[in-house]
């Protein structure tokens, strides 16, 4: 089952304030962002929700440990273009 990616954010900002760090500042914006997406196939104003997930994996390297792993490969497997299907129907 595919979570809401507001769900997902809910989960990573709890995980990334728990590591006593504060979301790396290039990332941050793509989390926010993550917060009003339900699914990758939803827009953030002009920026695809896949998009956003795409730049928020591209910023999130300081983000580690065995959670950020599990939801990083939750992340990109809501990318792979079977999913993405799965997705529109």
């Amino acid at each position: 089952m595919i979570r809401p990616l507001n769900e997902i954010a809910h989960d990573i900002h709890s995980n990334w304030t728990a590591l006593r760090n504060n979301p790396n500042h290039y990332a941050a914006p793509y989390l926010q962002a993550m917060y009003a997406l339900e699914s990758i196939n939803d827009n953030f104003y002009a920026d695809s929700g896949r998009s956003v997930v795409l730049y928020f994996l591209a910023n999130a390297n300081s983000w580690r440990g065995d959670t950020a792993r599990r939801i990083k490969a939750e992340l990109k497997a809501m990318l792979k273009p079977q999913q993405l299907k799965l997705n529109l129907q």
